[in-house]
Parts: structure tokens; C-alpha cells; sequence
């Protein structure tokens, strides 16, 4: 067979039912129109945006665009123009390293300019053939494609049920025994926010653990960072054990709404991390403009609880308001907020229906999730609340959601019944703006 035609004929588990129900462009790699925010245009209509990694509002922050824009005129884009190691390190890199080390109560910290194959790399540096991984069942696929670098083989590392100390404290047994005989270590990964379900990884309890087993944890508190704790360092902070943590890993985009991404820990821990971290070394530093930018951010966030305020107020009345209208989201306990859909008779289908009734006659615009990211049996909308919505804004959606959870309990959204055609998901623009 020709390696082409496997690839042409099967777009994989994600693509598969985007080509089924015709819906390229529209379920799956939609085109949102317009200035980024809670309101913008999609096919030609105007919706209430709920997919937006823009936790703080900061995407669109007056000052933070003056300093975007500043620091770009000032720097261009390509500065500066090599790998940190090589030729593309400056003060403004070190500083920003410094301050956020100082901000997760660290004691150095490493740039990278992308967060998923910099943690990926972060995985595969720290550990060799010799040790092992245990790692929470529902880690992000950036914590999996990292441990699937790991040098040991097949087996060696081992995966704990979600969220289950019980569970761990098992895996552990197992990797000492493993970690002896091959004269290796542990390493412990999970994550501070679960970025699909919206529970706290429970941190504290796998840190008590240190006192039975000798282990280091990473913590990828990518939905964390900037939301969670008293002054947004974090679930570390938030659950009072982030000296526990001895690889704190962040993303830049989610309360940052930026590019990039860093990793804390001790001093010499990163130092080692710079001279083994293959995604930094041969790769171009993250351009001076994400630096710059992410300085003033990281300001912002530091300085003002403001921003995280607003966020909450809005996560709150939105939460509540969906639990009240009998809507099931999980045991949340951040901003990422699941509406957990299980054992939709009319399966994708009927989902595809409710979901089209929300983007064209409701305004309302939020993320479809199925298999293999959640369980077959369940279909997720996915809300992602912002400090740049209001309190409006979450009252129109729940009293969309209300109108759709009556439609979805009578049926009519099943195909047999609203006799929904795939190929009406494909809509022009032209005919959506009619």
C-alpha cells in the first residue's frame, strides 16, 4: 500500500467524525471573525464566544496591546535571531526567568518557546532508561507524548487511576521495586488543573506521600497558573504545597493569552535543563516581543487581583446558574467548565444538532469534545469563562442552555425526529448571514 493512501482514506479518531457529518470548518477547525473576545463573528453571525484561552482578559487588555505593539516595533519579530545556547540569549530573557521563578516561589526558571513539546522535552531530559514514570490516567496528551520519549522500555512506567491516592500509592510499590532493581528513580507526573474535566489534581495528598516514597513530581498547572491560589501561582499555592513540587511547568497560553511557556525548580535542576532540553537547544529563543509581553503580563497578574476577581465572579454565576437548570458539570472546581452530556440516544448526531441550534439560533459559540478525549459514552461542551465576559453575557447563555435542555429532553434534536442533513452543516457563509 502506498503510505499515502492510508493517510487520504482515514483522517484518525478526531477526523473521522468531522468527515462524517461533513463537518470540516464547522465542528472542527472553525473560523472565528472579528477583534478577539467574548463577542465575535462566526459564518457571518455575531456569537457569544466561550472558547477562548484568554482567562484574564488579557488578550486585548489596552496596555498590554501598547506593549505588544511597542515591543514589537522596538524588536521585530525575529530578535532575537538563535538558540539561547547559541546566540539568542539577552538580560530580557534572564529577567523574565527570574521574575517568574520569584512568582511560583522557585529558584530558577527556563524559557521555552512552545509549551507542548517543551514539557514533552522536560520528560525525556530528566529521566533515562533506568527510571520510571507514574502518571495520573487523565494527564494532557503533551504529559503522554513526553512519557512515550522516555527511554525505558514499554512497562516500565505506570499509570495511576485519576485523582486516586489509593491508586498511586499502588503504582509506587511497584515503581520502588522497578526503580531498585534497574538503580533508577521515580518521577511522578500530573497536573495542578485537568484541563477537560476542571478538577484539581490532588497535589498535596501526592506530596504527603514523599514521606513513604522517594519520588520527584512534575506538575503541568498549565489552567492553574494566573487563576488559582491567593495570588494566582497556582494550585501549589492554592492547596499550600508548591514546595513539594519539584518541576512546576506552565503554559503562557491560557492566562496569559501569549506564546511560550516555562518550567521552575531548583537552581541547578534548571541549569541542567538548559544544556539537555533538545526542543531549547536547537531551537530559536522565544522572540523578544513574547518576552517583553510576557513581562508586563506577568506584572499585571502580580499586581492586581482584578483580573482573577472578575474571572471568578463569572465562573461562579455561570457554574451555578448550569447546576441549577440540572445541567451535570462534573466536579469542577476552576474555570474550565464541562457540560457533561452521557448516553445521548441519538448519539454524535444529535449533538451535532444541538450544537448547530446553539451556533445559528442561539449565539452561543463553545467547544464540542467527543472520543477518544472523553469516554465513548459521553459527548463534553466545553465553556471556557473569561474576566472579559459579563455577567450579561452569562445570563443570555443560560437561558439558551435552558432552551436547548428542553429540546434535548423531548428529542428534537434526534435525527429522526428533526430530520437534521449532515451536508446542512456545511452552510456558507453568505446563506448563515441571510
Amino acid at each position: 500500500m502506498d503510505l499515502f493512501e492510508k493517510l487520504r482514506n482515514n483522517l484518525g479518531p478526531i477526523g473521522s467524525p468531522a468527515r462524517e457529518f461533513n463537518g470540516h470548518h464547522y465542528f472542527a477547525f472553525p473560523k472565528l471573525e472579528g477583534e478577539l473576545g467574548p463577542h465575535m463573528r462566526f459564518r457571518g453571525k455575531e456569537v457569544l464566544n466561550w472558547s477562548l484561552n484568554n482567562y484574564l482578559g488579557l488578550a486585548n487588555h489596552p496596555e498590554v496591546r501598547q506593549v505588544d505593539a511597542e515591543a514589537s516595533a522596538q524588536w521585530g519579530l525575529a530578535y532575537p535571531m538563535g538558540a539561547r545556547m547559541m546566540s539568542g540569549n539577552s538580560d530580557l530573557h534572564e529577567q523574565f526567568e527570574k521574575e517568574l521563578a520569584e512568582f511560583v516561589g522557585k529558584e530558577d526558571s527556563f524559557l521555552l518557546n512552545y509549551g507542548y513539546q517543551g514539557v514533552m522535552s522536560a520528560i525525556e531530559a530528566v529521566v533515562d532508561y533506568r527510571d520510571v514514570i507514574v502518571y495520573d490516567a487523565e494527564c494532557h496528551a503533551c504529559l503522554i507524548d513526553g512519557i512515550r520519549l522516555h527511554k525505558a522500555k514499554m512497562g516500565e512506567y505506570y499509570k495511576f487511576n485519576h485523582n486516586d491516592m489509593a491508586s498511586l500509592e499502588k503504582n509506587l510499590q511497584r515503581a520502588t521495586k522497578k526503580a531498585a532493581e534497574k538503580g533508577g528513580s521515580i518521577l511522578v507526573i500530573t497536573e495542578g488543573v485537568f484541563g477537560m474535566s476542571g478538577k484539581v489534581g490532588s497535589l498535596d495528598k501526592i506530596v504527603a506521600l514523599k514521606e513513604k516514597y522517594e519520588f520527584r513530581l512534575l506538575v503541568d498547572d498549565a489552567h492553574g497558573f494566573g487563576t488559582m491560589g491567593a495570588t494566582g501561582a497556582g494550585v501549589g499555592e492554592m492547596l499550600g504545597c508548591q514546595d513539594g513540587i519539584d518541576l512546576y511547568f506552565s503554559t503562557f497560553a491560557k492566562s496569559m493569552a501569549a506564546i511560550g511557556a516555562f518550567i521552575a525548580a531548583d537552581h541547578d535542576i534548571i541549569m541542567y535543563l538548559k544544556y539537555n532540553m533538545r526542543s531549547q537547544t536547537y531551537a530559536k529563543a522565544l522572540p523578544m516581543p513574547y518576552v517583553v509581553g510576557g513581562l508586563k503580563r506577568l506584572d499585571m497578574i502580580r499586581n492586581s487581583s482584578e483580573f482573577r476577581d472578575k474571572l471568578w465572579t463569572n465562573v461562579r454565576a455561570l457554574q451555578s446558574g448550569l447546576k441549577e437548570r440540572g445541567f451535570n458539570i462534573g466536579d469542577t472546581q476552576s474555570p474550565v467548565t464541562p457540560v457533561l452530556l452521557q448516553n445521548v440516544q441519538g448519539g454524535i448526531p444529535e449533538i451535532t444538532g444541538l450544537i448547530r441550534d446553539l451556533r445559528e439560533n442561539k449565539g452561543i459559540f463553545c467547544s464540542i469534545v467527543v472520543y477518544p478525549v472523553v469516554p465513548k459514552e459521553i459527548v463534553m461542551l466545553r465553556i471556557i469563562p473569561t474576566a472579559a465576559h459579563t455577567l450579561e453575557d452569562v445570563q443570555f447563555t443560560l437561558e439558551a442552555f435552558s432552551s436547548v435542555a428542553e429540546k434535548l429532553k423531548n428529542g428534537d434534536y434526534r435525527p429522526n425526529k428533526a430530520e437534521i442533513d449532515p451536508h446542512a452543516l456545511e452552510v456558507s457563509a453568505e446563506s448563515a448571514a441571510e
